[in-house]
């Protein structure tokens, strides 16, 4: 397999994408992203409030890490993006920017051709029993746990043509860093 510009560690709050993400980048050597860093304050404080997030507040968001990883693979930096990216059109904002949102993100450069990032999608899934056990013991994140539920309502994993591999949280760390790296080779 070529290697991809980025790879997209994505699932669920609480399946590991942060820790997963990190390892990954110090093993190849690639820049790391944690894309709830990005997150602007309004949308940390409704999460805080337990309201899920909506399309709108997820979309600019979306093309903000879009722009961030289209410049730096532009520049020759490969990347490893931990996101949620729970649907298909979200994965789809990642990879073309504002041409794959449903609602635009904004109006700039409409006659250009769209930029897209090649990425690997490596989806960390695992059961709702499993995923839950962990956010209770997590502390300090603004993300409750009373949100998990909204969160696998909203998942589309992911499916063909979209470049993927899919790895259980039942695995160890060490497991699943082995799983996808030997996927890169």
């Amino acid at each position: 397999m070529t290697a991809p510009g980025v790879l997209l560690v994505m699932g669920v709050s609480g399946s590991g994408k942060s820790t997963v993400g990190a390892l990954l980048a110090s093993k190849l050597g690639w820049k790391f992203y944690d894309a709830d860093d990005y997150h602007p304050e309004e949308n940390r404080v409704k999460m805080g409030r337990g309201i899920p997030l909506n399309d709108q507040d997820r979309i600019p968001w979306l093309c903000n890490l879009h722009d961030i990883l289209l410049r730096d693979v532009a520049s020759g930096q490969h990347v490893v993006l931990a996101c949620s990216a729970l649907k298909k059109a979200y994965r789809d904002i990642l990879i073309r920017g504002k041409d794959g949102a449903p609602l635009k993100c904004d109006e700039t450069g409409k006659d250009s051709q769209p930029a897209e990032v090649k990425l690997l999608v490596v989806h960390l899934s695992g059961s709702f029993e499993v995923i839950s056990g962990r956010l209770l013991k997590r502390r300090g994140h603004f993300m409750p746990p009373e949100l998990l539920q909204s969160q696998f309502d909203t998942l589309e994993p992911p499916s063909a043509p979209e470049n993927f591999i899919q790895v259980s949280v039942d695995k160890n760390i060490s497991e699943i860093i082995a799983t996808v790296l030997e996927t890169l080779t």
